[in-house]
Order: C-alpha cells, then structure tokens, then sequence
C-alpha cells in the first residue's frame, strides 16, 4: 500500500509571500479593530454606570468582554493551528 505524506512549506508557491503579508495585515486590522471595542465598551460601561443605566453598562461590559476574548483569540490562533496540525500528524 502507498504512504501518503504532507509536509507543508509557506514558500513553496508562487505569491506565498503575498498572502502571508495580506494575513498578518488582515491580523493587524483586527486587533486594531479589538482595541476600538474594547475603548467604546469601557466608555459605554463607565458612562452606563455613573449614569444608573443598567442596559448600557452591561453592553458596555460585554463589548469589553468580547473584544478581549476576539484579541485572545487572535493572538492564539497560530498556535492552535499550529498544535491541532501537530495533534493531527501524530495521529
């Protein structure tokens, strides 16, 4: 029986470069993106709280909470990847 092997290589293609900067650029642009919720979020948390408005702090707390939980998750992401794929080959 044939043995089927896989050895990944970013360089191996033509334009993998390219699109190597595109998702770093894309990585950049959403983190930047995170930054921004989780600024409006503190905002809308703390002007909800001072102003005893319940439904706009907690918006407020959950934009936070998930703009931070959206930046984990980017950061994160190669090393999942990473580790699932590793997971995967020794399987």
């Amino acid at each position: 029986m044939m043995a089927v092997s896989m050895a990944p290589a970013i360089g191996d293609l033509p334009g993998s470069a390219v699109l190597q900067n595109l998702v770093n650029g894309i990585a950049a642009w959403a983190l930047l993106f995170c930054l921004v919720g989780i600024l409006v979020g503190a905002a809308t948390w703390a002007l909800g709280s001072h102003s005893q408005n319940y439904q706009h702090s907690y918006a407020g707390r959950k934009a936070v909470l998930v703009s931070a939980m959206a930046a984990l998750a980017i950061g994160a992401a190669p090393a999942l990847i990473n580790f699932f794929f590793a997971a995967g080959r020794s399987a």
